[in-house]
């Protein structure tokens, strides 16, 4: 039928509309339609090691397509036993059992019902054989030296890739090089064969990875004959063969690799080179294979055909051949025919193009059949199109376009169904739909319809469709809102009308708030190496809370869920954590959220700050005597401004690589002019600086020389060092390297007498010290030093005064007089040295004194002589800490420099009385109800005549209130012991105990007791934690001269059930007349019978228990009072302790001691001391129970005693 002009591009559009409105969605399988093949094997190779091989083809249908095979354009029989069909669709799997060689072909699959039939492309099912070389007998070969030499390798024919390998029979490879190469054939070839080359080993292997198989030839027998005439010659080509001639033509697919060879003979070996013909080589050209003799190119386009040039060459001529190549490629589509939907007495058009080279040539068929043996009334052929007009329901077809050329054939399905039906909704009816504010919402009306439907939804409220620029209505019928509000939530209705019918259904819509996201810090700035900590803030809906999943990312990638594996990044849900910065962090990070209806995202920009790199490129210029111009390029500032620039230089000719600061220069600039110094090799470099510190120091400028010159400065700092009489040893400081300016530094000194109008004189040295004898000791003279150099003086010098060396003073001072300010300390005044007469400068005077006697009892001390001096000009001073009445001489001298003259005669002075120290102890010796017997010893130093005591008390039990202090003055200076009465009972009370003299009284010594309460016995202190049963009498104080030992046995059980014993002695001290009163008493004789008694029960039981294996518990007691210093000593000496039954019978411990401080420990030995409590340093359990007990109270005292008998270690 005959188109008019134009008309081809009329039914395309008519055509197009057709299908935009038939084609809402696929059509359903419950509306008849031609079959389509949905799945197809691609080439199958039947591997050995395979357990069966799967040819597939799936197709869909209504009716249920029914399927059959072609193999080699033959019908294939399913009814063959050997192979497996699948039910419903074409698939068949063959078992790798025995031969199944016969199954190789191609094959097609076709999938039919009444309306028509699809066909797959051509399926090759491949058997490979099992590749081996041919039995062979291969006869030795035997050259000259220097002859050219091909080993043919011909490998087996066998599933590609292929792998070739020239080795020997120990597996070793052949050694390739220039002179020896293997083609990709698998030939070796030797372009000139040596000596070395004989072997009889020469083994060729075929690998064939995809079968896993490699198979060796039989091995080669080469045998080079040396010979004493090589003639050297011009190159020829092995490869490709002289038959070929001078030129070849190569074919190669496109994107394909093309390999070109060129293998040669001669001597010396040829070297190969390549080009192209009127061009370049394609980039990327590789050459490097088979040393140049390949040349490789990958990807092959058309652009790369054309004739290719090998040049082989050596010294006596070359050799060259010419592959001239084409390029070629399999059938592609460019138009690609597609299936559509069509109503009774539409018109329609199938396209089918494709490319290639050579050009394709298409074929059409329908149903699987060649189009002219079966063709439909009006269908329209041609090469590229098949159109056809007034369609009708018979018309349904499936149409097949095939391209081919030489190296490939394509295979495309069209369907044409032609239907009328009601539209048909796909999509639930009541879906319920979501959306968040701000975005668009999305309800879904998926349909079919042929002839083509309308769609329109309104609202359930609203009895019009909606329209405007919010509502739009896709092809496939879904409703988009844009830009959804809350009043867009509510109930829809979706119609689908077409010739056929009208269809509806409805759907909800749920309007809710959008996720929102705040990274913070915002844009933040951060040292290197510092920790960078980001925060994301989300608000959510609600209902969407339990669907946010919050995730972070850097410049779109994303990190893991935790962060890094090295924890240096790590993600705590809204927490970014970075430690260690480094330049490398810096960017945009991003925190993504995303629920089940949104996604937000919001970031901040890191900037990572660091140190300047150096300064580069240092350039000097401006070269002057004295100065000279440093340029340089400033380095990265890593986002921090350089704030200034540090110029260092180097130039000490004796400390090379000593770097010293010269200028700093602003950060904005990156040049400066530099001071020099005469006389010095610079190099220079910069440092940079900025916020966050220095960078390091650029590389060193080039050497910069100054010329030399006269000295700029003299030295400073002159001085005279300790000299002896009549002479000066002058210093000063030297001049550093950088000051000298020259070579031959050396210093003028000058010198003259103070006012002297005579000649200076001078001398010249080169160290920085001089000694000049003078006339007089300790004159002033007037000195000069200037610096010298070989090119000059130095400036005119200033003169300092200095005075000669000193001598001794030769007067001594006279004491005025001794003023005595009170029993400790006196003011000494005595008459000035005359100037005239100390030989130097005055220091200042010396006054030396020692004891000679006390008052108090007019022994007679050894010289022991005190020292003190006072600086300068004085005449009198203080005397501090002198000892109280006693007798002292002392004397005056002055001192200089040079030491101290003679001393002045002796001046005698005595001190008068002062108070007494403290008493040296205080025990509570006895306490009853209403008594307490204390006694004491005297002080260490009385300080004049002893008068008396004055004793105090007050109560203070254990709260914060404390009692009225009361006195009691003792007179007689040799009682040592008191006795009060009218005390409280069972009560605590406080005593202090002073030493008086005339003067007065001195500092107490305190300690503490309770009285006992009704109905009780007077005890001495009672040493806690030992058991009342166990104590026939308290312990008393002994007689005077008496000693006592306690032997203390507690048995603690180590973890090698050794025993631990601790042995305390306590020994009695006499003071004589001080126990007096106590010695006389019964109650006394009794205490040494229980003392007795006491020790022989311990032995006894401790006896006892040693011999059962018992343990001497201690553990309850320190139950009572934990103390951590105990439990210290446990763990580290004893482990723990054994929890037996034998225990202290608490109830009698408590009978007695109540009214003991409840924060003494009842088993320690302290009491017995003399407040020394370090004499008992004991281990192990009992270290925490021998703390001594807190004062308590008001009354000032700088020592205690604890409540019984003084003992002697």
């Amino acid at each position: 039928m005959e188109r008019p002009p134009g008309a081809n591009g009329a039914v395309l559009s008519l055509l197009s509309l057709l299908l935009h409105l038939a084609s809402a969605s696929d059509i359903p399988l419950s509306v008849q339609q031609v079959p389509t093949i949905t799945k197809q094997s691609k080439e199958q190779v039947a591997f050995p090691f395979d357990e069966y091989f799967q040819i597939e083809c799936e197709a869909k249908g209504n009716p249920e397509p029914r399927f059959t095979w072609t193999k080699d354009g033959k019908p294939f029989d399913f009814s063959d036993p050997r192979i497996i069909a699948s039910n419903n669709s074409g698939t068949f799997r063959i078992p790798n059992e025995g031969q199944i060689a016969h199954f190789q072909g191609k094959y097609r699959c076709f999938a039919s019902n009444k309306l028509g039939v699809a066909m797959s492309e051509e399926i090759e099912f491949i058997v490979p054989n099992v590749p081996k070389f041919p039995k062979e007998k291969i006869e030795p070969l035997e050259v000259e030296e220097g002859d050219p030499l091909v080993l043919p390798c011909n490998p087996p024919m066998g599933l590609p890739p292929l792998h070739i390998y020239w080795m020997n029979i120990e597996l070793q490879h052949i050694q390739q090089s220039e002179r020896v190469s293997m083609s990709q054939a698998g030939d070796l070839y030797f372009a000139n064969v040596e000596e070395h080359d004989s072997r009889n080993d020469y083994c060729c292997f075929a690998a064939f990875p995809r079968l896993r198989t490699i198979v060796q030839k039989m091995p080669m027998k080469l045998t080079v004959n040396s010979s004493n005439s090589i003639k050297q010659r011009k190159p020829s080509l092995l490869l490709p063969p002289a038959a070929k001639g001078p030129k070849s033509e190569v074919t190669v697919l496109r994107g394909d690799t093309l390999v070109l060879e060129c293998f040669a003979e001669g001597l010396p070996t040829p070297q190969v080179a390549w080009g192209k013909v009127g061009g370049d080589l394609p980039e990327g050209s590789d050459m490097e294979d088979n040393y140049g003799k390949t040349l490789k190119i990958e990807n092959v386009s058309f652009q790369d055909k054309g004739t290719y040039h090998c040049m082989a060459s050596n010294f006596h001529g070359v050799a060259t051949h010419d592959f001239y190549v084409t390029v070629e490629e399999p059938p592609y589509w460019t138009k690609k025919p597609q299936s559509g939907v069509y109503s009774t007495g539409a018109s329609g058009i199938l396209l089918c193009e494709a490319k290639g080279e050579p050009t394709p040539v298409i074929r059409w068929r329908v149903n699987g059949v060649p189009i002219e043996e079966n063709p439909f009334a009006g269908d329209v052929v041609s090469p590229g199109e098949v159109s056809f007009t007034n369609l009708q329901p018979n018309h349904t077809a499936v149409y097949q376009c095939e391209a081919s050329n030489a190296h490939g054939t394509i295979l495309a399905n069209a369907n044409v169904d032609v239907v009328d039906v009601r539209p048909l909704i796909e999509t639930e009816d009541e879906e319920s739909y979501a959306a968040v504010t701000g975005a668009s919402a999305f309800l879904r009306c998926k349909f079919f319809a042929s002839p083509p439907a309308l769609v329109s939804w309104q609202k359930a409220d609203a009895a019009r469709p909606l329209e405007g620029p919010r509502y739009h209505v896709h092809e496939n019928g879904t409703l988009q809102v844009l830009e959804a509000t809350a009043e867009d939530a509510g109930a829809y209705s979706c119609w689908v009308e077409n010739a056929q019918g009208k269809t509806a259904v409805t759907a909800s819509l749920d309007i809710r708030n959008a996720t929102k996201l705040q990274v913070s810090p915002r844009d933040p700035r951060i040292p290197r190496s510092h920790t960078l900590e980001l925060h994301c803030e989300s608000q959510c809906d609600p209902q969407l809370k339990p669907s946010l999943r919050l995730t972070w990312s850097k410049g779109g990638a994303a990190f893991e869920t935790n962060g890094t594996g090295d924890g240096r990044i790590l993600i705590d849900g809204a927490r970014l954590t970075i430690s260690n910065l480094s330049l490398e962090d810096q960017g945009v990070y991003t925190c993504s959220a995303h629920t089940a209806l949104d996604s937000a995202a919001n970031g901040t920009r890191v900037t990572v700050l660091d140190v300047p790199d150096p300064p580069e490129n240092l350039r000097l210029s401006e070269r002057q005597n004295r100065s000279v111009r440093l340029t340089w390029d400033a380095g990265d500032s890593h986002n921090s401004n350089i704030s200034e620039y540090l110029v260092e230089f180097e130039g000490s000719r004796e400390e090379q690589g000593r770097w010293e600061a010269l200028a700093t220069v602003p950060g904005e600039e990156t040049t400066a002019l530099l001071p020099l110094a005469p006389y010095v090799r610079y190099r220079f470099r910069v440092i940079a600086a900025n916020e966050v510190g220095r960078s390091r120091p650029s590389r060193p400028s080039e050497h910069h020389a100054t010329p030399p010159a006269a000295p700029d400065k003299n030295p400073q700092n002159i001085r005279v060092q300790a000299s002896q009489p009549k002479e000066m040893v002058i210093k000063w400081e030297p001049l550093k390297p950088l000051e000298q300016n020259g070579p031959g530094l050396e210093y003028r000194v000058a010198w003259k007498p103070l006012g002297a109008p005579g000649e200076w004189e001078e001398e010249t040295v080169r160290e920085h010290s001089l000694r000049v004898m003078t006339s007089a000791v300790y004159a002033p003279y007037e000195v000069q030093v200037q610096a010298l150099n070989h090119l000059g003086a130095g400036p005119e010098p200033q003169s300092v005064v200095l005075h000669s060396g000193e001598d001794y003073p030769d007067a001594a001072p006279v004491v005025h007089g001794v003023d005595v300010v009170n029993s400790t300390l006196a003011k000494v005044t005595w008459s000035s040295v005359p100037k005239d007469r100390v030989h130097g400068r005055l220091k200042g005077y010396q006054i030396n004194w020692w004891k000679t006697k006390s008052l108090a009892d007019g022994r007679t001390l050894p010289k022991e002589v005190s020292v003190l001096r006072f600086p300068g000009q004085r005449s009198s001073g203080m005397l501090p800490a002198l000892d109280a009445f006693s007798e002292f001489h002392l004397t005056v001298l002055a001192f200089n420099a040079k030491g101290a003259g003679p001393e002045s005669e002796p001046y005698v002075f005595q001190t008068p009385e002062g108070v007494p120290e403290q008493p040296a102890f205080l025990k509570v010796i006895k306490v009853d109800k209403d008594t307490a017997t204390l006694a004491w010893g005297p002080p260490g130093k009385l300080n004049g005549h002893l008068t008396g005591y004055l004793l105090q008390y007050q109560i203070i039990n254990d709260t914060e209130e404390i009692g009225e202090l009361n006195d009691v003055h003792i007179t007689a200076p040799a009682k040592a012991s008191w006795r009060l009465s009218n005390l409280n009972a069972t009560t605590k009370y406080k005593f202090y105990v002073r030493a008086c003299t005339s003067p007065g009284c001195g500092k107490p010594v305190t300690e503490e007791a309770a009285t006992l309460g009704e109905g009780s016995r007077g005890v001495g202190k009672l040493p806690e934690g030992v058991n009342a049963t166990e104590q026939a009498q308290p312990p008393e104080v002994p007689e005077p001269g008496a000693e006592h030992e306690v032997r203390l046995l507690p048995k603690n059980w180590a973890g090698n059930n050794s025993i631990f014993e601790d042995v305390i002695e306590a020994r009695g001290r006499e003071y004589a007349g001080l126990y007096d009163d106590i010695a006389t008493q019964g109650w006394f004789i009794g205490l040494m019978g229980a003392i007795a008694v006491l020790t022989l029960v311990l032995l006894t039981i401790c006896f006892v228990k040693r011999n059962r294996g018992g343990k001497y518990s201690v553990k309850d007691k320190e139950d009572l009072h934990p103390d951590p210093d105990v439990q210290s000593g446990k763990d580290e000496t004893f482990g723990d302790y054994s929890d037996s039954d034998e225990k202290p019978l608490k109830g009698s411990l408590r009978s007695l001691a109540r009214d003991l401080p409840a924060t003494e420990s009842a088993d320690s030995l302290v009491p017995y001391g003399e407040g020394d409590h370090g004499l008992f340093s004991e281990d192990g359990s009992f270290i925490g129970a021998y703390a001594g007990s807190k004062e308590k109270g008001s009354v000032e005292s700088n020592g205690s005693s604890t409540a019984t008998f003084p003992l002697r270690a």
